[in-house]
């Protein structure tokens, strides 16, 4: 029989040997990718592969600083990659208005459903949620000719209005489990101090909420920043995304892994930092989320 002390350093080891197992599942590709985007083609194709190597910033240069994908004088897709740079601010546009749209009107429809009643209040919220459910190839093909016809094809606000289909739902689901956490009676209270309804909703409700605010965000920004299909079919050499941009590097001769998968470490970026700044509110939000949502 083991002692106390000794089987809990045991428990405490497995249990930190299978956290590493996780990470090392999860970052793996990630390393993957930025090696593979600091070697040389040739580095590239080595069997077995190598993970001693000189690295080289010649993929970012491919991806910035004028080189075009292909070869000298030759351009995939019609597109020199210089124009990377604007794809990246395309998408940080796109998204970046199509989440603020989505925090606005969900945290607005989260509270009226959560705390107000309403005919059909069930039905909406069920119908809300189905609209997540349905492929994005089954919408796809309604909002092309809509906007085809309206003249809207490449242009900024039909991508945020697609990606609206993709933000709104999640936003309006997750902020009403956030505000279901909140008791209703701290805005009582707040309206019987001489608070108006909307002056509980701003004093109260929504500071408590700010965790779930930022879990949204980087959720819903994720989401509009990795839309590959709608930015596909909507959008031309005007409002063209990073991650559409990227499959600049395949071609019907070869695929360019270096430029690509520099490519790929600059669009993740981003979210990344993103991601770093609000974490401490993430990880509130998510777990408030775990235990009240």
């Amino acid at each position: 029989m083991l002692s106390f002390g000794r089987r809990k350093r045991l428990e405490d080891s497995i249990y930190y040997f299978l956290i590493a197992i996780v990470l090392l599942f999860f970052l793996f590709p990630i390393y993957w990718i930025f090696i593979t985007s600091i070697k040389v083609q040739s580095d590239v194709f080595a069997i077995p592969p190598k993970f001693l190597f000189t690295p080289t910033l010649s993929n970012y240069e491919e991806v910035f600083l004028g080189k075009t994908v292909g070869g000298a004088g030759s351009v995939i897709g019609g597109t020199s990659t210089t124009d990377f740079t604007r794809f990246i601010w395309n998408s940080l546009v796109i998204s970046s208005a199509a989440t603020g749209l989505a925090l606005l009107c969900g945290v607005l429809a989260a509270y009226a459903i959560v705390r107000f009643k309403f005919r059909g209040k069930r039905d909406v919220a069920y119908w809300i949620l189905t609209t997540r459910m349905a492929p994005p190839i089954a919408i796809l093909i309604p909002f092309f000719m809509f906007f085809r016809t309206l003249g809207m094809i490449d242009t900024y606000p039909a991508l945020i209005i697609v990606d609206l289909t993709i933000a709104l739902p999640l936003a309006i689901w997750m902020m009403a489990g956030f505000f279901q956490g909140i008791p209703l009676e701290l805005e009582e209270s707040a309206m019987v101090d001489g608070c108006s309804r909307m002056g509980a909703f701003f004093r109260v409700a929504l500071p408590l909420s700010a965790p779930g605010l930022a879990a949204t965000a980087i959720l819903a920004l994720i989401f509009c920043w990795n839309d590959f299909i709608f930015a596909l079919a909507l959008t031309g050499m005007t409002t063209k995304t990073a991650p559409v941009a990227i499959y600049n590097f395949v071609s019907f001769e070869e695929i360019r892994w270096g430029p690509l998968t520099a490519a790929g470490i600059v669009v993740m970026l981003p979210v990344i930092i993103f991601s770093y700044i609000v974490q401490k509110w993430l990880i509130q939000g998510l777990t408030l989320g775990a235990i009240k949502g």
